[in-house]
């Protein structure tokens, strides 16, 4: 019996959960204490050690559900010699933590856990000399173990009683000595997170569930076309729903009350005129937007001569890859919390980078950055940019009218209709091979949007409609990587044309850049291999130099039990692979996948993906795997169903009905092959993994029906096209 079948007969089951103690992300927020150090070269910046003996970890960079509570304690444990549970963890609250730059680009472990383990092992060298001192023995004959310091022969010292409730007052060391992983005791382990039990059982404390004292709610009234000018508002409109204000800073319009639901029906029945808006391409002119430009070039990669390659090859082809706009799709809109009184700020918020945010929200109410405190809660999960810091934007507008406390809440309509937007990309590839087979020319051109955004400084709908001037935040890096095949080509060139704008308000969208350009090279690749008349497989390894690269494609590959032969094959099951070295110097992975393909109705079954992933030092292998089983799961989501639809005027697609995502019918089994490198470093899990997906799918559907999707989302109605 499965368990819809369970469900259906009247079965129940009942699970208990109990926790000792809460998870620190839930705990009360404590005020700074006086005197507190910030600075991220002092080791008392990112740890404290109580009377008690118990540790206190001060993280910059948060839990945004990629398992970072568990694995950076782990981290500090085992340079402090004890276990994570003498260990709680307070996450990016600017009063309390040192500012360890957003958590983004997969920099969480591969960043800030690096950090805070220097700063452990500065501590213990530093408790050793302390009780050398004390116990008048030799450094020699110390190790610290469970919370102390032993010496040969017996005698020992509790760190609460060397240093408890005191600061350590050193450097950090960044050459202090780590542990040698052959003597690792906490790093590798699999250890539960601390938050999953409380989710699990609908407890966990959110940013939604935040309650501060005298907190009122307040709510936002959209335009009903982008760029429309607010002409004239009727506040007597809303007059029968008692206790509302309304707030009105130039086009920024809201209210607020002292109850949600009357914030929200006041926000519908707020009747307000507004002038036209700016005019949007729509989402079916997008592609010929990005080709009419006009760009502003730069060349990323020159090797040999491509364009004379190309020219003279007798087996040449060319073919144009889409990746349209995403919304981050949240499961939970966006919310957050201000309090702005007295020329004094603080926000609660999901925010991914609240030390950069405590700029942006000084600047736009005019306040001394040390007079903000932002305090990060858990959101619904964002994955790069979503609304959060919106919302929040909002939040401080609202609560700065009304001089009291504001929580604002969006709605699904507002999350998918106004959160920015990864943006669209498209992708013009050329190549040819040589009569042995191999890749002899190739040229990318890419078209992007030159506006993906910085985390905290993209232009927030909140003080641009108020007239706020704030700081742009340009990117011009990230998203053209890995625009290059990874595989030895004498004559290659990489150009990307940079588009000023973007049609709709543009952000960081989990790997950003790298998914689509991934797709685009490594199906390429695919059709390259066909031209030659080659395995997929035996065609990547031929040009594959680095040996980590080729063990995750050869691992990938067995975990479907890959049977060489060119694509595509007799029909029925096909298989895919791709891969990619993330960023070009960090995570290697290699996507295996098999799918099979209706062509009557155009759906596409995903029935099994293999993963090899070597990200160097793994801290968590559960937590490794989690993340790995999310990039997949998500991106699978992303290039078969998900689209962002807008007309002239608005974004069109603001439910799940019309922006469908990944439902649990359509899981594949997933198999995962982790490399373990535990004397290398780690090079970060959150993202890496996501980037072959869409092209390993893109491949599998080629080798099952002979046809190539080269525009994502692979709907069913552009399969039933591509079949003719």
């Amino acid at each position: 019996m499965n368990r819809r079948e369970f469900v259906f007969s009247g079965g129940a089951l009942v699970v208990a959960f109990t926790w000792r103690r809460p998870a620190a992300a839930q705990a009360p927020t404590e005020a700074a204490p006086a005197g507190r150090t910030l600075a991220t070269d002092e080791v008392d910046a990112f740890l404290a050690i109580g009377a008690d003996g118990r540790v206190t970890i001060y993280s910059g960079k948060v839990d945004l559900g990629q398992g970072l509570r568990v694995a950076i304690p782990q981290m500090a444990a085992e340079e402090l010699g004890c276990g994570v549970e003498r260990i709680a963890f307070v996450e990016g609250d600017t009063a309390l933590t040192p500012d360890q730059g957003p958590t983004a680009g997969s920099t969480g472990i591969m960043r800030g856990g690096v950090q805070i383990r220097q700063a452990a092992a500065t501590a213990r060298e530093a408790l050793l000399d302390l009780a050398a001192a004390r116990l008048a023995r030799p450094r020699a004959e110390l190790a610290l173990v469970d919370g102390e310091v032993r010496a040969t022969g017996g005698a020992s010292l509790g760190i609460g009683e060397l240093v408890g409730g005191r600061r350590l007052g050193v450097k950090l060391d960044p050459k202090a000595p780590l542990t040698n992983p052959a003597r690792f005791r906490v790093i590798g382990k699999p250890l539960p997170r601390p938050d999953v039990a409380a989710k699990v059982a609908g407890t966990h404390r959110f940013v939604h569930d935040v309650v501060v004292a005298g907190m009122l709610h307040g709510a936002v009234v959209r335009p009903p076309a982008v760029g429309a000018k607010l002409v004239e508002v009727d506040e007597a409109s809303v007059a029968a729903i008692g206790g509302v204000r309304v707030v009105r800073i130039r086009d920024f319009l809201g209210v607020v009350a002292a109850a949600e639901w009357d914030a929200m029906r006041a926000a519908r029945a707020l009747k307000a005129r507004w002038s036209d808006g700016t005019g949007l391409v729509g989402d079916a002119g997008v592609r010929a937007w990005m080709k009419k430009g006009p760009p502003v070039d730069e060349t990323l990669v020159k090797r040999g001569d491509a364009a004379a390659a190309l020219a003279g090859a007798a087996k040449r082809i060319a073919a144009e890859y889409y990746w349209p706009m995403h919304s981050h799709a949240s499961l939970g809109p966006s919310c957050a919390i201000a309090d702005i009184r007295e020329g004094e700020a603080t926000i609660w918020s999901a925010s991914q980078a609240t030390h950069r945010f405590r700029g942006t929200i000084a600047r736009l109410l005019g306040l001394a950055r040390e007079n903000v405190r932002v305090i990060y809660v858990d959101g619904a999960g964002c994955y790069g940019m979503n609304g959060h810091d919106d919302a929040a934007a909002d939040a401080a507008l609202l609560s700065r009218a009304v001089g009291k406390p504001v929580r604002v809440q969006w709605t699904r309509e507002d999350e998918l209709g106004w959160d920015p937007k990864g943006p669209p990309q498209l992708l013009a590839l050329e190549g040819a091979v040589d009569d042995d087979g191999r890749i002899a020319a190739w040229r990318t051109r890419m078209w992007i949007p030159r506006a993906t955004a910085n985390l905290p400084s993209m232009p927030l709908l909140g003080p641009q409609a108020a007239g706020i001037e704030q700081v742009p935040g340009l990117s011009t890096g990230l998203i053209s990587q890995n625009g290059n095949p990874p595989y030895a080509v004498a004559n290659q060139e990489v150009v990307v044309h940079w588009l000023a704008d973007a049609p709709l308000r543009p952000s960081n969208l989990r790997a950003p850049g790298k998914i689509a350009n991934g797709f685009a090279v490594e199906s390429f690749t695919d059709e390259l291999a066909a031209v030659a008349r080659q395995d997929a497989l035996a065609f990547r390894l031929a040009g594959l130099g680095d040996p980590r690269g080729i063990e995750v494609v050869k691992r990938a590959a067995a975990l479907i039990d890959w049977q060489a032969r060119p694509s595509p094959g007799p029909g029925g099951v096909g298989r895919g692979i791709a891969y990619l070295h993330y960023k070009n110097n960090e995570t290697y992975v290699a996507i295996a996948m098999e799918a099979e393909v209706d062509r009557r109705s155009g759906a596409i079954r995903v029935r099994r993906v293999g993963c090899a992933h070597d990200c160097g030092l793994v801290i968590n292998p559960d937590g490794v795997r989690a993340q790995i089983e999310g990039s997949i799961l998500q991106t699978l989501s992303r290039a078969l169903f998900e689209e962002v639809k807008f007309d002239r005027a608005r974004v069109t697609s603001v439910d799940f009905a019309s922006y469908p995502l990944l439902r649990f019918p359509d899981v594949p089994r997933i198999a995962i092959d982790l490399v373990l490198r535990q004397h290398a470093p780690p090079l970060g899990a959150g993202e890496a993994a996501a980037t072959p997906v869409a092209a390993a799918l893109a491949n599998a559907v080629y080798d099952a029906a002979g046809i190539r999707l080269r525009d994502v989302p692979f709907t069913r109605e552009r399969v039933r096209a591509a079949f003719g």
